[in-house]
């Protein structure tokens, strides 16, 4: 597989072109933002463990039927994965109150919710990513009605796999964030990445966090939180 120019260069990530125009190489970096980009730092070995992590759980995931952009990784910061056209829609799934939901509706965080919530904001930087509801979806012409169901299935799906998942792992999976995109035959996969980046991880028996919100609101320990999370997801 022969790695080519660099196509884009996100917060997290470098994706580059390939031998093969389906398929593009993911690259992580440990560069971390908060607050929409407000808030830079570097969490040294985070490039690492997201790829490593994502990896494995779109492996798990694919076992459970739910199809995801991974082909290969390459090395500890790089991975294989097939290209698609990311649907401009960030699905949230939260078991728990907690962060922005907490803070929105006036409620403590910790509390564990009847049924899961999912929610959608644009994916829009300049914006700020507002929440929008599929209504909003389809006029502005984001997805189709049937993209959205399809979309909300396989995000309830993934909450199912990764729950039962990190509760085996003695982990309460707070809430997460998930990207699909659309490969060049039209089918939706799950994309972009799943790691203590884009979900909240809390130690079930001590609550303590275990991922991003400990460099968003200056707790210390990340690297720790991340490794600590490393650890149990690969079993070492």
């Amino acid at each position: 597989m022969e790695k080519k120019e660099q196509l884009y260069e996100g917060k997290a990530k470098k994706v580059f072109a390939t031998d093969d125009a389906n398929l593009v190489i993911v690259s992580y970096k440990d560069d971390a933002t908060a607050f929409n980009g407000e808030k830079k730092g570097t969490i040294t070995g985070k490039g690492v463990i997201n790829n490593v992590m994502s990896n494995h759980m779109f492996q798990l995931l694919e076992q459970q039927g739910v199809e995801t952009h991974f082909v290969e990784q390459l090395s500890d910061r790089e991975t294989v994965v097939k290209k698609v056209d990311i649907v401009p829609l960030e699905v949230i799934i939260r078991n728990i109150s907690a962060g922005s939901f907490a803070k929105r509706y006036g409620v403590e965080e910790g509390i564990m919710f009847t049924a899961p919530t999912i929610e959608f904001s644009y994916k829009d930087d300049d914006l700020g990513d507002p929440l929008i509801n599929d209504y909003h979806a389809l006029a502005l012409g984001l997805a189709t009605q049937a993209e959205i169901d399809q979309i909300k299935a396989m995000a309830f799906k993934v909450n199912e796999v990764m729950k039962d998942y990190f509760d085996s792992l003695n982990v309460i999976l707070v809430d997460f964030k998930l990207e699909f995109g659309k490969t060049s035959d039209g089918k939706i996969v799950l994309a972009d990445e799943i790691s203590p980046d884009t979900c909240r991880l809390w130690d079930k028996t001590t609550k303590e966090k275990l991922d991003k919100d400990r460099f968003r609101r200056d707790m210390g320990g990340v690297e720790e939180a991340y490794n600590e999370i490393m650890k149990r997801v690969m079993g070492k």
